[in-house]
C-alpha cells in the first residue's frame, strides 16, 4: 500500500485539552484520527497559525505517543481574518501550488472536521477542483461512549463511484439533452453528439456560444433552449433577447443594440435602453451576426469582454452582464478575408462553435420531427391530426429520399406538415393529400432555387423525377449549350469536339438529335421563345 498523508487544520478548540491523564478521555479530532487500527497515517500535514504553535507542538507530541509511525509536518499559514473567504481560499490555493504532491506514490486524505467553516469550505472546493489530489476525511465523536479515537469516514467526490448518485446524474444529463432537443428522439449520431457537448457547455461555461448552420436548421430554437436550460439551473435570471442582425441597418443599428440618450439624434425623443441592456443577467441571441457592421462588431466585442458599452449620445458607459449566443449561416472565416467581419470578434466567439447540420443531412431525424410538428400543430390549433398508414409511408419515403432537398430545412418541414394538416379537416392525412403536398414541395423548391437548371420548363414533373442526378446534370448542360448555339450542327460541334478530333463522330447534329429524342425533346422545344428557330 502507498503511504497515506492527511492534510488538515489544527482545531484551536476541539484539539485543545488540559495536560494530564484526563485529556485521553476527550475526543480530539487530530489526535483521534491517528488512533484507529484501520487507518494508518504515515504523514500528517498540520496547518496552523503562528499564534497556535504551542498547541500544535502539544498535539504533535500526543500523536507521536499513540502513533509512532506518523510523522507530523507543521504547516504555518497565518490569516488576518480566518472568516474572510477570499483570503483563506487564496492562501490555501498558494499552499496547494507550492506543495510537492505525488499522487503516484502517495494517497491523500483532506481532513475537514477542524478549522473554521470557511476553511472547511475552502478545503472542499480545492479538493473538488483537484488542487488537492485526494479524498475528503471526516471524523466525529462516537455516540454513547467515551472514545478518544471517535469514528471516521471518507467522502470520494468522484460521483461515478456512487451508484445511486451516478444513476441520478446520468438521468439528469439525459433529461438535459432531451430538453435541448425539445424532447425529440433524434437518431442522427453527429447531431446527438453535438447536443451532448452543448449540454455540458451550457451548464459549465458563460463564454459566448456560436451556432453555425443553414437557414432553418434550428439555430434560434436551440439558442432559446440553451437559455431555458441555464435558467432551470439558476445560472441566468434575466430575459432571453433575440434579434436578427440582418434587420439592423444604417444608423438605427447602434441605437437598437446599445440604446441612445434623448436628443442624441433627430427623432430621439426618449431614452432607449437597447437590446444589450435589456438582456442584463440573461441571454442575448444575435442571429446572423455576420450582417452587423464593423463598428457594431467592435462595440459588441467590448461589451462581451468588459460588460460595458457607450449608448449613442451618452457621455457615460453603462453596464450589462449577459451571455451571448451568436448565430450565422455565413462562413465567418471568409468574411474576415473579405474584410466584412472582425477577426478579434471571431476569435472571441470561436471558443464554443457548433455547426448544425441541415435537414437533408439528418434524414433519419425526419420521422421523429414529423411527429413533433404534428404535436405542435395540435397545440397551436387545438386539433389533433394524424396520418393513415399508407400516407405516412408515402410521405416518409419521399421526405427521406434523395429527391427531397429541404432547402429551408425544418421551416420547410413545419410548413409542409401545417399544409397537410390544414387540408385534412377530418383529422386524417390521406395519400391524396400527401401526393398533392409532394408535388407542391417540388414546385416550390424549383421556383425558389437560384440555380434552377431549366429542365422544369421542358419536362413534366414525373419525367424529371425519373432522371438520375447524373443524367439531369448532363441534360441540363446539353440544353444550355443548345440555347447558346446558332443551330443544331453548331451545338453538336461544340458538344462533340473531342469525338471529332479523334474522328469517332461523323454527324454531330444527328447524334445530338438522337440524344434529345431520348427525353422526348427536339431542337425547337429547347429554344428560347424570342429566337428564330433554325434547323441544322
Amino acid at each position: 500500500m502507498k503511504p497515506l498523508v492527511v492534510i488538515g487544520f489544527l482545531g484551536s478548540t476541539l484539539d485543545a485539552a488540559k495536560f494530564g491523564p484526563s485529556r485521553w478521555n476527550k475526543w480530539r479530532p487530530s489526535v483521534g484520527l491517528t488512533m484507529h487500527e484501520d487507518l494508518r497515517v504515515d504523514r500528517f500535514v498540520l496547518i496552523h497559525g503562528t499564534a497556535h504553535r504551542r498547541l500544535a507542538e502539544f498535539v504533535a507530541e500526543d500523536i507521536a505517543a499513540v502513533s509512532p509511525e506518523t510523522t507530523v509536518e507543521p504547516q504555518v499559514i497565518d490569516f488576518d481574518d480566518p472568516w474572510d473567504f477570499e483570503e483563506v481560499y487564496g492562501k490555501l490555493l498558494d499552499f496547494t501550488r507550492g506543495y510537492r504532491f505525488d499522487p503516484e506514490a502517495e494517497d491523500y486524505l483532506i481532513h475537514i472536521t477542524t478549522g473554521t467553516h470557511v476553511a472547511q469550505i475552502c478545503l472542499f472546493l480545492l479538493t473538488e477542483a483537484r488542487f488537492l489530489p485526494g479524498r475528503l476525511l471526516q471524523t466525529q465523536p462516537r455516540r454513547g461512549s467515551v472514545d478518544p479515537a471517535g469514528v471516521w469516514n471518507t467522502i470520494d467526490l468522484d460521483l461515478s463511484r456512487y451508484d445511486s448518485i451516478a444513476t441520478r446524474f446520468a438521468a439528469e444529463s439525459v433529461a438535459a439533452t432531451s430538453f435541448l432537443k425539445s424532447g425529440i428522439e433524434t437518431r442522427n449520431a453527429r447531431f446527438n453528439r453535438m447536443i451532448d457537448e452543448i449540454e455540458q457547455v451550457a451548464v459549465r461555461s458563460r463564454a459566448p456560444v456560436l451556432l453555425m448552420g443553414p437557414t432553418g436548421a434550428g439555430k434560434s430554437q436551440l439558442a432559446r433552449r440553451i437559455y431555458e436550460l441555464k435558467r432551470l439551473k439558476h445560472q441566468v435570471k434575466g430575459p432571453f433577447v433575440e434579434v436578427n442582425c440582418a434587420t439592423l441597418k444604417g444608423d438605427g443599428a447602434m441605437s437598437a443594440l446599445f440604446g441612445h440618450k434623448r436628443g442624441a439624434f433627430t427623432g430621439a425623443t426618449n431614452d432607449r435602453p437597447g437590446l444589450l441592456r435589456s438582456a442584463d443577467t440573461g441571454t442575448l441571441f444575435l442571429d446572423e451576426i455576420g450582417e452587423l457592421g464593423l463598428d457594431e462588431q467592435a462595440m459588441i466585442l467590448r461589451a462581451i469582454e468588459d460588460k460595458r458599452f457607450l449608448p449613442v449620445g451618452a457621455d457615460r458607459e453603462v453596464a450589462s452582464d449577459f451571455q451571448l449566443i451568436a448565430g450565422t449561416n455565413a462562413d465567418l472565416s471568409r468574411a474576415i478575408g473579405a474584410g466584412t467581419f472582425r477577426d478579434d470578434l471571431y476569435a472571441r466567439l470561436n471558443l464554443w462553435t457548433f455547426a448544425l447540420p441541415g435537414l437533408a443531412e439528418r434524414r433519419e431525424d425526419i420521422e421523429p420531427n414529423l411527429d413533433f410538428e404534428l404535436d405542435r400543430f395540435a397545440e397551436r390549433e387545438g386539433d389533433r391530426v394524424t396520418f393513415n398508414k399508407e400516407a405516412r409511408a408515402r410521405y416518409l419515403s419521399f421526405a427521406t429520399g434523395p429527391d427531397a432537398r429541404w432547402p429551408g430545412n425544418f421551416r420547410d418541414l413545419a410548413a409542409s406538415v401545417t399544409r397537410m394538416a390544414t387540408f385534412s379537416p377530418k383529422g386524417r392525412i390521406d395519400v391524396a393529400t400527401v401526393d398533392a403536398e409532394i408535388a407542391r414541395l417540388q414546385r416550390l423548391w424549383v421556383s425558389g432555387d437560384r440555380t434552377v437548371d431549366g429542365l422544369e420548363t421542358l419536362l413534366p414533373p414525373e419525367a424529371i423525377a425519373r432522371l438520375d442526378p447524373f443524367d439531369r446534370v448532363q441534360l441540363a448542360h446539353v440544353v444550355s449549350v443548345c440555347r447558346d448555339s446558332r443551330s443544331l450542327s453548331d451545338a453538336g460541334r461544340h458538344l462533340f469536339a473531342a469525338s471529332r478530333a479523334a474522328r469517332t463522330s461523323t454527324n454531330d447534329a444527328d447524334r445530338l438529335r438522337k440524344y434529345l429524342a431520348r427525353f422526348d425533346l427536339s431542337w425547337a422545344d429547347i429554344q428560347p421563345p424570342d429566337r428564330d428557330r433554325r434547323s441544322a
